[in-house]
């Protein structure tokens, strides 16, 4: 039964992949989709249990009557049937109807709509640029997304177990009130009236406090995550004191927020009992005066007293309701700061898939400025021919990564093409794109998994064969073996911790290595793929590289020149242009920017000269007779 209502919903479906709409409802809108048709059913459902509710206290008052107007001998003989009724359908039927209620509003709403609303903002964050997350932080991202998902269940869930059901529940008294005598249902109206304005004031002030609370929360989760996923850098630098203080002034903000949150609730408590007194009053008195005229009975004014004591528990609850609905509300404002955001680079309506023949890649009169009109590229033009190996030599900031990064469509230029093998990458999928391309960066920060895990991200359908094969030629399967993490997993099942912070720098490199390796795409991208290396196992990797690069069309960045000396062309960059281009003897013999770096290597890496001015200083750990 439990099982029946759970899958009423698949919280994983395929949707509409299109920005979620910056407004609250218009938000709420595209989440309440897929549960619009069964929300009719769970209203319906808080009307029946409303209803009972009141049923009852209205029965318990003509219960009071009839015990006065019998004796014990005539009540059951009189209405013992009538009893044997009530009695049989408060413990089946309204069991059943409250059990009916709860299956819809927990198996099918909370246990779907939570998780429904965190995966299809985690699925619109990873379609996001690279820039879109260097510009925030991931611990803030994550707080937005977590948050995001229990905000719009637990608001959705008070909708129909407090507003919905409290409506409902003063509507049906009020009608059974004014059906004993109209002058008591007054009362109760002009209390109803009395209590929205209060509730819309305070929650009102709710809804603000709330957002600002919840933004210094996400910032406080932002900070510490940053500082333990940098813990090395904390620690190396010794400045322990500096990370305190800069979690310390947004844990200060946070508190700053939170108590004048609490200074609303406090004051919301205390208005709620002036309202309640005087829904005491205003109900007992008249109904007092009513009986002592003998317009009502006994038990009419007990069924009176029940429903009033019922509804002063329930305003306390009814209000706490609404102030969560309206800092829900704030909560959900504040990860659709996120979550919201249009994609800066997406994917053509109906974009086939690249399809690589040759795997030409050519760059037609670039420019990209990253939107501030200089920097960057500027006015590039560049061919790299099928199964060419080309490698680009500039000093930091010339424009290197800036190329590949449009290659790889991390963000799309502001003007000019890129083509592989006459198609515009603008024009295709980026799935097919980046599936055609491996890349080996310097950044060699892996995934919290396994090996095995980390490996296979390169193939997930390769057999276990291929990924120890791939480990080998990356010279990874013999450390690899020695591996063991605090819980017992060795070897390839071996986790390798927050951005594979278990491994060292050569280690981390290697398993990226052996995941292109795996991936075997037609295009390489090298950017400083070596770099974390030492001598002897560079020696070997740069073999295995070399051999990875048969067949395949290969960019190559690097700041040490000897590990581009054999490409079959040198192109060097300077302040985002082309300013010369040609295999290393050629360059070497035109005597120009290539050959002075080269004539000025000192310890096998581009220098930058800023003080002298001078052009960047170059050396590399390379035989003197390789020139």
């Amino acid at each position: 039964m439990f099982r029946f209502f759970e899958n009423l919903i698949d919280p994983f479906a395929p949707f509409d992949e299109t920005t979620p709409p910056k407004t609250l409802w218009a938000y709420l809108k595209t989440q309440y989709g897929p549960f619009r048709k069964w929300m009719a059913v769970m209203a319906l459902s808080g009307i029946v249990v409303a209803l009972i509710e009141t049923g009852l206290i209205f029965y318990s008052g003509r219960i009071i009557d009839l015990l006065s107007a019998n004796t014990s001998d005539t009540l059951f003989a009189n209405h013992g049937r009538e009893l044997l009724l009530a009695g049989i359908f408060i413990v089946t039927l309204r069991p059943l109807f409250i059990m009916l209620q709860h299956l819809f509003l927990e198996q099918m709403l909370a246990g779907n709509m939570q998780e429904q609303v965190r995966w299809r903002a985690h699925k619109h964050l990873l379609g996001q640029s690279a820039s879109f997350f260097q510009n925030d932080f991931a611990g803030r991202l994550t707080n937005r997304v977590m948050q995001l998902g229990a905000a719009v269940e637990d608001a959705t869930y008070m909708v129909f177990e407090g507003i919905w059901y409290a409506l409902t529940y003063v509507i049906s008294a009020a009608l059974i009130l004014s059906s004993v005598d109209p002058l008591l249902a007054l009362p109760l109206l002009a209390w109803v009236a009395l209590y929205v304005l209060y509730v819309r004031y305070i929650a009102v002030r709710v809804a603000v406090a709330s957002e600002k609370w919840s933004g210094a929360r996400s910032m406080v989760t932002a900070r510490v995550v940053d500082a333990y996923t940098n813990i090395e850098t904390v620690k190396l630098f010794a400045d322990a004191g500096t990370e305190e203080s800069y979690v310390l002034s947004a844990m200060k903000r946070l508190r700053l927020r939170f108590q004048r949150f609490l200074r609303l609730m406090t004051e919301l408590s205390f208005g709620l009992n002036v309202v309640n007194g005087v829904l005491i009053l205003g109900m007992m008195t008249p109904a007092i005066w009513l009986w002592s005229r003998g317009t009502v009975t006994v038990g009419e004014v007990a069924a009176a007293s029940a429903l009033t004591i019922r509804l002063n528990g329930m305003s306390g609850w009814i209000m706490w309701v609404t102030v969560r609905l309206f800092e829900h509300a704030g909560v959900i404002r504040e990860g659709l700061q996120s979550v919201s955001v249009p994609h800066e680079v997406t994917d053509a309506p109906g974009a086939p898939k690249l399809q690589v023949t040759d795997a030409r890649i050519e760059f037609k009169d670039i420019s990209h400025h990253y939107g501030k009109g200089k920097g960057g590229l500027d006015h590039i033009s560049l061919t790299v021919e099928p199964g060419q190996k080309v490698g680009l030599v500039g000093r930091s900031g010339a424009g290197k990564s800036s190329l590949v990064n449009l290659l790889l469509r991390f963000h799309d230029p502001e003007s000019g093409r890129v083509l592989i093998d006459g198609q515009d990458i603008r024009d295709v999928t980026q799935v097919s794109l980046r599936r055609e391309i491996g890349m080996v960066s310097q950044d060699n920060s892996l995934l919290h998994r396994s090996i095995r895990g980390n490996i296979l991200y390169g193939r997930s359908d390769a057999t276990e064969d291929q990924m120890i094969e791939a480990a080998k030629q990356a010279e990874a399967h013999e450390f690899i073996q020695t591996l063991a993490d605090p819980k017992g997993r060795t070897g390839y099942n071996a986790h390798v911790g927050e951005r594979g912070v278990k491994l060292s720098g050569g280690q981390r490199q290697r398993i990226t290595i052996a995941r292109v390796i795996l991936k075997d795409a037609p295009i390489l991208v090298l950017d400083e793929a070596t770099s974390a290396l030492d001598s002897e196992v560079e020696a070997a990797i740069q073999q295995t590289l070399f051999g990875l690069m048969q067949g395949k069309t290969v960019i190559a960045i690097a700041h040490r020149l000897s590990t581009i000396a054999q490409m079959d062309r040198i192109v060097v960059m300077d302040k985002g242009r082309v300013i010369e281009d040609g295999s290393h003897a050629d360059l070497l013999a035109r005597g120009g920017v290539y050959a002075g770096l080269w004539d000025r290597q000192s310890g096998g890496f581009l220098g930058d000269d800023e003080e002298t001015g001078k052009e960047p200083a170059l050396g590399l750990d390379v035989p003197a007779d390789s020139a």
